[in-house]
């Protein structure tokens, strides 16, 4: 989740032509600090969400919108698009379409044959 709205706000920032330093400047954190934010290795984004979107011209809702193939799900585990209230405390899983599924599982069918014949080979070459 931190690489995906680390991504996001680097690309608002790099639209809005703004460097990396000067929205660390807005946000009052070092350059490095936003740089991990961009990287996705921190949530500290959490405490600058609102100075983000403040600072590039977007909502909450355009940075922390689920990615395509995701659905947010609340607490009370009802399907929910509005990721700008309680955002913390939902969860974002991950659905894909039957078509998807299937290829997936025969992928992984696919690497278990594989695997067997391995051992079996293997098990046959110790006797």
């Amino acid at each position: 989740m931190n690489a995906t709205i680390g991504k996001r706000i680097r690309k608002y920032r790099e639209d809005k032509g703004i460097s990396q330093e000067e929205l660390a400047e807005k946000l009052h954190i070092s350059r490095s600090t936003y740089q991990r934010i961009e990287n996705g290795e921190t949530n500290s984004w959490v405490n600058h969400i609102e100075n983000i979107c403040t600072s590039l011209d977007v909502t909450m809702e355009e940075i922390l919108k689920p990615e395509e193939g995701y659905l947010q799900v609340n607490n009370n585990n009802e399907s929910s698009n509005d990721n700008a209230s309680g955002v913390i405390q939902n969860q974002t899983i991950n659905y894909n379409t039957p078509e998807k599924l299937i290829v997936q599982y025969e992928e992984r069918i696919k690497e278990l044959k594989e695997q067997v014949e391995y051992w079996k080979n293997k098990a046959e070459g110790t006797k």
